[in-house]
């Protein structure tokens, strides 16, 4: 089991809601497996996805990511996680600035004493990048930034890949065939993809999909 969410709540300050964003949370995502989570802006699907990355804490419940609760760990701990065991595909991209797109794409590998050069000019190959390795992201289109953020995210073979809107900014060819090559790697690394999209179409490629709602999953 890759991840293991049980009874997950979580209240925001100052959300003026009345009731948790999450309340009592249950979810299982086994290794291999794609799972996509949906619902409307402000139900909660980004806030859930930080509390898996380790980026934030949870009121109650407890998440489980590779046998490992969070609730025990200590920020160095979290952060040690993050490094290793899970790539987050970010909305904004998070892209270093300074870096060209061959160093940001290698950046999250390479921290983790994990880069593999085959396996990133496979990535740059298959998301278009190949010729754009020397540019920086000033130099980029949005969509571009945002395949040089998901092949980052591959690179470092996680254990668990979570995203957020990941094609969000692709038209739907390219959405697709980013797609198809997360699914791929996620299956040959035999990790597991958390996926967050407003879009029915994508969330319908996955092994699975969920909606949040009222706080709940549905």
């Amino acid at each position: 089991m890759v991840l293991s969410i049980s009874n997950v709540s979580k209240t925001l300050p100052n959300s003026g809601l009345g009731r948790p964003i999450l309340d009592q949370v249950s979810l299982q995502l086994s290794a291999g497996q794609s799972l996509a989570l949906t619902g409307e802006s402000g139900s909660g699907k980004s806030t859930l996805l930080h509390l898996v990355g380790a980026l934030d804490s949870f009121d109650s419940g407890e998440i489980h990511l590779d046998g490992i609760p969070l609730s025990d760990l200590q920020e160095a701990a979290r952060a040690a996680l993050r490094r290793l065991k899970v790539s987050i595909v970010f909305q904004q991209f998070n892209i270093i600035p300074s870096l060209d797109v061959a160093a940001n794409i290698a950046l999250h590998a390479k921290l983790a004493g994990r880069y593999d050069a085959s396996l990133q000019a496979h990535l740059a190959d298959r998301l278009g990048l190949s010729a754009l390795l020397s540019r920086y992201p000033e130099q980029l289109s949005g969509g571009q930034q945002q395949r040089v953020a998901i092949a980052r995210a591959l690179a470092l073979r996680p254990k668990l890949l979570l995203a957020d809107e990941p094609t969000g900014n692709l038209d739907e060819d390219s959405s697709d065939a980013v797609l198809a090559l997360m699914l791929e790697l996620v299956q040959e690394s035999d990790s597991a993809l958390f996926l967050v999209t407003h879009s029915p179409r994508i969330a319908a490629k996955l092994d699975r999909q969920l909606h949040l709602s009222g706080g709940k999953l549905r």
